[in-house]
């Protein structure tokens, strides 16, 4: 069972906490947004689950118009607007995905829209911010630095601030999504949110706890960005870095958020890069579905602890499937690197005619598919009669490397994994 945070209050409902969010505000969201917003299949995963050693149930999210689930409290937060506001238009920062939640309904509603996001933001989102009809900007290295500068561009244009997590019709939008859970698969008894301001994790939380108390949230950051983690744990670990899983990269959580994660959230884990990455592949491999880094966090954090969830009824949000196909190319590869199919090898072989096709009929006698060929001659500690050879390699799995490294060996090839002479 996941433990609760150290010196945490008694659990609460969000009504008796007297929190910004009630279970009546997600309610009345959930209506609000009725025929415009999406209900994604919930859906078991049989493959996933007999891996994870648990029941894991997966919320496609990743599948909504603008492939994330922020455009359900952007919708809530829009409709929320007087007719003066709404002709005045609205601004928000967003590393992407609450973008396009607000660029996409602000354009339905005929809201004008400014969207400022931080360098570094994937081109995928910022094209599909754009498609959407929305001013994009690009500005600041970071999320907080966006936020700043769109303050000062609302503030000059008199546009009204749409923010990305602390705004309590935000967070009651997001909470929809636990309703639509637990009507779907009553049996659920653990609930793995990804969290960067927190905006979905808390709408959830109200959500979840109001309708089953004593069912568990588990939040999940990435290592690199464990602001809400040092938040509520009293830590202190440092933010650094780019991650994979940029969509939850927030180094300032909400005020807002951190209060009713205090309360309702049981626990909040960190993932590494290589379990988000592994996540991701195992997503698109086994469930053909393609999900960003923050989607997979969830699942990342299952496979990361696979005994805490042990034999528990999981559900998961696959929170957004906005990422270039060239990230995709290379988590794919890097996976199969991982797995032993995909290799590089360097062999030290004789400069003369006949060595490559020597080591080509070898290789292929073993059943390895070579992928690419170069040769080293000037750059090496080799002696000059001497020469490197480097080959990628497609092999079965780790055992099927194994077998192809025993049988250069037994040729008399010296070869080795580069990094690992």
């Amino acid at each position: 069972m996941p433990k609760a945070p150290k010196n945490a209050p008694p659990r609460q409902h969000a009504f008796e906490a007297g929190l910004a969010v009630t279970p009546g505000d997600i309610t009345a969201a959930a209506a609000a947004i009725r025929g415009s917003v999406m209900v994604s299949e919930c859906d078991q995963s049989r493959t996933l689950s007999e891996i994870c050693g648990c029941n894991l149930w997966l919320k496609f999210e990743n599948l909504q118009f603008t492939s994330t689930f922020k455009e359900r409290g952007a919708l809530n937060r829009l409709l929320a607007l007087s007719p003066d506001e709404r002709r005045r238009g609205v601004i928000a920062m967003s590393a992407g995905n609450h973008a396009q939640g607000v660029a996409y309904h602000a354009n339905r509603l005929g809201i004008p829209a400014a969207i400022v996001m931080p360098v570094g933001t994937p081109m995928v989102k910022i094209e599909n911010t754009r498609r959407h009809g929305a001013e994009t900007i690009v500005s600041g290295a970071t999320l907080e630095e966006a936020a700043e500068f769109a303050r000062e561009h609302g503030r000059a244009k008199n546009l009204i601030m749409i923010h990305p997590y602390d705004d309590p019709l935000i967070i009651a939008g997001q909470g929809t999504i636990a309703l639509e859970m637990l009507a779907a698969v009553p049996q659920l008894d653990t609930l793995v949110v990804p969290i960067g301001g927190g905006g979905l994790i808390s709408g959830m939380a109200i959500a979840a706890k109001s309708l089953k108390p004593e069912l568990q949230i588990v939040g999940v950051q990435a290592e690199l960005y464990p602001s809400m983690y040092n938040a509520i744990k009293g830590e202190s670990l440092p933010m650094r870095g780019d991650t994979l899983a940029e969509g939850i990269a927030v180094k300032v959580p909400g005020r807002i958020t951190t209060e009713i994660i205090r309360h309702l959230v049981d626990d909040i884990v960190l993932v590494t890069e290589d379990h988000i990455e592994r996540a991701l592949a195992m997503l698109i491999a086994i469930e053909k579905t393609v999900v960003e880094g923050a989607g997979a966090a969830g699942l990342a954090a299952v496979l990361a602890t696979p005994a805490r969830f042990a034999g528990r009824n999981v559900g998961l949000v696959l929170t957004g499937g906005n990422i270039d196909t060239r990230l995709i190319a290379s988590v794919l590869t890097r996976e199969l690197a991982r797995e032993g199919r995909l290799t590089q090898i360097a062999i030290d072989i004789v400069d003369r005619p006949g060595q490559l096709a020597s080591v080509s009929a070898l290789l292929a006698e073993a059943g390895a598919n070579i992928i690419e060929v170069s040769h080293q001659r000037t750059f090496s500690d080799l002696p000059a009669k001497g020469t490197l050879l480097e080959v990628v390699i497609e092999t079965r799995d780790r055992a099927h490397l194994n077998e192809v490294m025993k049988r250069l060996e037994e040729a008399g090839y010296t070869a080795w994994l580069p990094g690992r002479r």
